[in-house]
């Protein structure tokens, strides 16, 4: 959730700390602050707040000429926000400062320690513990002192490092939590996220876990915990600085929303060759399919609800029982599963706590992992034996829409590989399928074409106070991300129901002008969500209809309704990529017409890399 970067170079650290930081905002945060050298010292300088409070604290960075430091914009998880607990933090003797990003889960066993030896703490965070580790542990050796601290941590940790006695250099180490770093001519850089860094460079170095580096104008070296130097290939970032920039739309969030088309056709056609399905060296032959006889599908959030469409797709294809899991449930329920089990793992960032640390239990029992990632390098991508890569490209809004809908491409390729492996579909059947998954770029194209009505239609409803959201089968496991769509970003209570569970308890809230969304793009059950739909407008309900053009039954009940969106079809399995279009853009408009912080909506982060 947090955001850090460090920068030495050859120019004043404080304005790349500052760019750094304010790309990272997307993470969320409540405070934000950066430490540089000043006077042979470190000098802090933090604040609660926006980053606009710091920018205006230390005006800008004017002044503060010191070319080496580090920042950090904090999402609080020990402690209140405030600026005591604002990062950076120092040691009591002021020789050390950390950034930290995730979780020490033995702080408060290493705070009495070193309270037992006379230090005193300023702050609520479990991050000035390890300021003042590095002090106890200091033998006037930086890499040696650091790997003698981080072997006593246990949680999750990058952690950027001053020390005032090295102006100029910057020290880095992480274990489960996000950090790479930057290679330019003109300074070196560490940070969260890539949309930091590209101001600077495309040039990219991944840690994996227990790595240190230490950054110098010049060189960038890295270290395992024994001080080994390890060599490491640079990455080259090939997507523009454009990419994480609003490119002319007025929030990131319309802007991914529309780049769906193209996100799809990247992580589609490369996949697809010579009319079969090639999934980047993954490759599950029909005897190890057959061993399989259940997967597990496991994620939190939106990528859950992509698992629910999952278990759907692939249970229909392939004809393995399939269950959809939210991952921080998964772990503490004495997970059922061993060497017959399959897991798949679901993250857009491939940092979040729950769903990782799911994927390392699945893996201590014995399931073969699969996981579907869109940051290449990250501790998930890491963890698994096969990754899977959504080539979404960066994505900035705390709401996820691209990187949704490319995980969901992700599922049907596999589902339909797997299928073919096993022969529970013939070839005429693959051949239809694959056609559809290649046209749903297309498909998603006509479907953004929905936004003016969808926008008028947001006028009307903007000030609800409660919204419902029905379907059957794969309509509900849409309704599922349509509701936490409009929840999340707009602020109103809304929920998701199985279509049929209305009678059993959730029909006794629709009163006059309840707005209700039906979801009806599953053909073979569009009679029973219409005999839904009356029950609900026969108690007041308003009702929006989303359903596939061009059917003759929905176009006889559309009298039945009070508004209807149709959409292309395509084959039934496939349809929630695009009936979940105008879904996105229901939340987006009414958001916008209620003057939400869409980007960065109130409590949410990006990555959720605590539990």
């Amino acid at each position: 959730m947090c955001g850090i970067v460090g920068f030495t170079g050859l120019k004043p650290a404080a304005p790349v700390l500052l760019q750094g930081l304010e790309r990272l905002e997307y993470r969320g945060y409540d405070s934000a602050g950066i430490a540089v050298f000043k006077n042979h010292k470190i000098s802090v300088k933090k604040s609660e707040g926006r980053l606009k409070t710091l920018c205006d604290l230390i005006d800008n960075g004017n002044g503060m000429d010191s070319t080496a430091g580090i920042g950090h914009t904090r999402w609080a998880t020990h402690g209140k926000p405030s600026d005591v607990n604002a990062h950076p933090h120092k040691s009591q003797n002021g020789k050390f400062a950390v950034v930290h990003n995730g979780i020490i889960e033995n702080y408060a066993a290493l705070k009495n320690m070193l309270i037992e030896h006379g230090y005193t703490f300023v702050s609520e965070t479990d991050t000035e513990v390890v300021a003042h580790l590095l002090q106890f542990n200091d033998d006037g050796d930086m890499l040696s002192t650091i790997s003698k601290t981080i072997r006593q941590l246990e949680g999750s940790y990058a952690l950027g490092i001053l020390n005032a006695e090295l102006p100029g250099d910057v020290y880095a180490v992480r274990c489960a939590s996000p950090l790479l770093v930057g290679v330019a001519d003109e300074g070196n850089m560490i940070a969260s996220d890539i949309p930091a860094i590209l101001p600077l460079t495309r040039k990219i170095l991944y840690l994996n876990d227990n790595e240190i580096v230490r950054l110098t104008a010049k060189k960038v070296e890295i270290f395992d915990l024994d001080l080994n130097p390890l060599f490491r290939e640079i990455t080259t970032i090939t997507w523009d600085i454009s990419a994480a920039e609003k490119g002319g739309y007025e929030h990131f969030m319309i802007k991914e929303i529309m780049e769906q088309p193209k996100a799809l056709s990247d992580t589609i056609a490369p996949r697809i060759k010579d009319g079969d399905i090639q999934l980047d060296g993954v490759s599950f032959d029909k005897e190890t399919l057959q061993k399989f006889k259940r997967i597990h599908i496991v994620a939190c959030g939106s990528a859950y609800h992509v698992g629910v469409v999952g278990k759907y797709v692939i249970e229909e294809l392939t004809r393995i029982p399939v269950i959809a899991e939210i991952a921080s449930e998964f772990r503490y329920n004495n997970p059922i599963v061993d060497e017959q089990t399959l897991v798949i793992i679901i993250s857009q960032s491939g940092e979040t706590a729950d769903t990782l640390a799911a994927l390392k239990e699945a893996r201590k029992r014995g399931a073969t992992t699969l996981s579907i990632v869109n940051v290449v390098g990250s501790s998930i991508a890491n963890a698994s034996e096969h990754v899977l890569y959504t080539w979404a490209g960066p994505e900035i809004s705390v709401a996820t829409t691209k990187a949704y809908s490319t995980q969901l491409a992700m599922i049907y390729l596999i589902g339909l590989k797997f299928a073919k492996e096993l022969g529970t579909i013939d070839s005429a059947a693959f051949s239809e399928m694959l056609d559809a998954i290649k046209a749903l770029p297309e498909k998603a194209q006509t479907a953004l074409q929905t936004a003016p009505e969808i926008e008028t239609l947001a006028q009307r409803y903007a000030y609800l106070e409660h919204a419902y959201f029905i379907g059957r089968n794969l309509d509900y496991a849409v309704a599922l991300e349509a509701s936490l769509k409009l929840k999340e970003v707009s602020y109103i209570h809304s929920e998701a129901y199985a279509a049929g569970e209305l009678k059993h308890g959730t029909i006794s809230l629709i009163e006059d002008g309840t707005f209700v969304v039906a979801l009806s793009c599953c053909k073979q059950l569009q009679m029973k969500t219409m005999s839904n739909i009356v029950e609900v407008k026969s108690r007041g309900a308003e009702v929006l209809l989303i359903a596939c053009e061009n059917e003759p039954f929905i176009e006889n009940h559309l009298k039945d309704v009070d508004h209807a969106i149709t959409v292309p079809s395509t084959h039934p399995l496939f349809m929630p990529s695009i009936e979940v279009i105008p879904m996105q853009l229901l939340g987006y408009y009414i958001a916008k017409a209620r003057n939400c912080d869409i980007d960065k909506p109130k409590n949410l982060a990006k990555s959720v890399t605590v539990e």
